[in-house]
């Protein structure tokens, strides 16, 4: 593995010189590089980072006004307890003394975080490490659970692991793109970008979109199938049939490489008496759907784009998987141009998912389930306290907030007063129990508002560390800008909590470089897997 190299040196911007610095949009999963132009400690100008693979010099509207994003007005300057300024040393003993009581009292459940697809990997790993290893409790989940959970979940039970079976190339190289659940057009624009491009070099390759609005990436497509809201399953259980039938199965794919083939096929079958059948339930014209299943079928290279769509449904983890069974039962998975490819939203929700950011991980994908990966992970860590089954899930977590049996909750670098379900659940929750800190970097935040302690954290220009995309593209993110006031990074801030807390010895980080070198050698600890 080659090394990542950080500096400690401040950005010479700080010495108010005219400098350009590569680093990353903090928008969406996508995750383009950017040069940006810094002066006097601001950002004045954003361009494309053409060296980048993500996006090759490209930058959607977004990314190319980030200049004029930045700035400290309405930035929470100190750290605050009950609305009172007070030391970093003052809020920071607080918290590790209210969190020492509740658990002393209540156990380690009655605590939790609530992270972010915002953070770091650094922020992310360090606080898994700090919940699960040594307060003991699996409670610390993202508001990655609302867009990628059911991606994640298709993934792990159809591979073993959450991991994403395809990368941004496959989509220049793919000779049929299905989009189905998402809207790229609009949502991950760069990437669509590539898929337009490919089309225009070849355009023999073919754009099908399965999608109940005629969104506008639907205008541009080869093949476009309204199908009925919620239908999706159906659709492609429906070719898993359609395959079998016109013999476009990959058997010795399926012999090699699969398990339960059989049982599947069977299940996708009952579904349905016929084909057309397949068409009355998704709502469309028959010879559509034929269509679109024949450029599947006798396709060599297709890659299915999806995404919230998909997951962000009452039966998003088995739409998933519908989706990957078909790649599965042809083959088309695994190689240049062919794979089932789930785009996350967030800039690093793939990072968090990476160390374990979820209550159902454990980290470095590695899982409760397994007795021995718990093991593993403990001695590598050296916990004395280590969380052995699954936490709260995000919905689920708050409603442990606002039954009591959660008491102290920190949440970071998200918004949960507005982003979460049942937002009434949530004001009230917040209300009552005992112990609230948010870590944010803006004062006008609706969650600040139910905040014990509020406490300042950096943002994205002045963050340093590691980020990764949907395609599993680890890129290094460079602090740009002084942070104002006392705010600080959040792996510095959780650093202190653990310190306080009692676990300084296993949490004596003094750069990202620290935690990212030990985030990598949790990954090959006693792991003899031969890639």
């Amino acid at each position: 593995m080659t090394d990542i190299i950080f500096t400690d040196k401040q950005p010479s911007a700080l010495n108010n010189q005219l400098t350009t610095n590569k680093t990353n949009c903090p928008y969406c999963g996508v995750g383009c590089g950017i040069e940006a132009t810094v002066e006097n400690n601001k950002v004045i100008a954003v361009k494309g980072n053409k060296l980048h693979p993500a996006n090759l010099g490209r930058l959607c509207v977004k990314g190319s006004s980030l200049h004029e994003t930045q700035g400290v007005k309405n930035r929470i300057l100190s750290p605050r307890i009950d609305g009172e300024a007070v030391s970093w040393d003052q809020a920071t003993s607080k918290i590790a003394k209210h969190f020492q009581e509740t658990i002393a009292q209540y156990g380690p459940d009655s605590v939790a975080f609530y992270l972010s697809g915002q953070l770091l990997t650094e922020d992310y790993y360090v606080a898994n490490k700090l919940m699960k290893g040594f307060i003991g409790s699996a409670n610390v989940d993202t508001n990655s659970r609302l867009c990628m959970a059911s991606a994640s979940t298709a993934h792990k039970r159809a591979f073993g692991e959450d991991i994403v079976a395809g990368c941004y190339d496959d989509l220049s190289a793919a000779e049929a793109i299905f989009i189905i659940g998402a809207n790229p057009a609009y949502a991950h624009p760069i990437v669509y970008q590539r898929m337009i491009k490919a089309r225009e070099e070849n355009p023999t390759r073919k754009i099908v979109v399965i999608d109940p609005r005629k969104t506008a990436s639907a205008k541009d497509a080869d093949l476009y199938l309204a199908i009925k809201p919620g239908s999706d399953a159906y659709f492609y259980n429906g070719l898993l049939m359609y395959l079998a039938e016109q013999g476009h199965l990959n058997n010795d794919y399926i012999a090699k490489h699969c398990q339960g083939f059989e049982q599947t096929l069977q299940t996708a079958q009952s579904q349905f008496a016929d084909i057309s059948a397949v068409a009355k339930a998704c709502d469309i014209e028959l010879s559509l759907l034929l269509e679109s299943y024949q450029i599947f079928a006798e396709t060599d290279k297709v890659v299915t784009f999806f995404s919230q769509g998909i997951n962000q449904s009452s039966s998003g983890v088995d739409k998933g998987n519908a989706i990957i069974n078909c790649h599965l039962a042809t083959g088309k998975i695994g190689r240049e141009g062919a794979a089932a490819f789930s785009i996350t939203g967030q800039p690093n929700a793939m990072g968090g998912r990476e160390v374990g950011g979820l209550s159902t991980q454990l980290a470095a994908h590695l899982h409760f389930e397994n007795p021995n990966e718990i093991d593993l992970v403990k001695r590598f860590w050296q916990a004395p306290n280590i969380a052995t089954k699954q936490g709260l899930k995000a919905v689920d977590l708050f409603d442990a907030v606002d039954s009591g049996k959660i008491k102290a909750i920190w949440i970071m670098a998200t918004n949960p007063v507005v982003s979460m379900p049942n937002a009434n659940l949530v004001k009230r929750a917040l209300k009552k129990c005992p112990m609230v800190v948010v870590s944010e970097c803006y004062e006008n935040t609706d969650t600040v508002a139910y905040a014990d302690v509020v406490l300042p954290a950096s943002t994205w220009g002045e963050k340093h560390g590691s980020v990764t995309n949907s395609d599993r593209t680890i890129s290094v993110h460079k602090s740009m800008l002084k942070a104002p006031g006392e705010a600080r990074h959040d792996w510095q801030i959780i650093t202190d909590v653990a310190h306080k807390l009692g676990f300084k010895s296993a949490f004596n980080y003094q750069h990202p470089v620290d935690i990212f070198k030990e985030h990598a050698a949790l990954s090959g600890f006693e792991n003899s897997h031969p890639y």
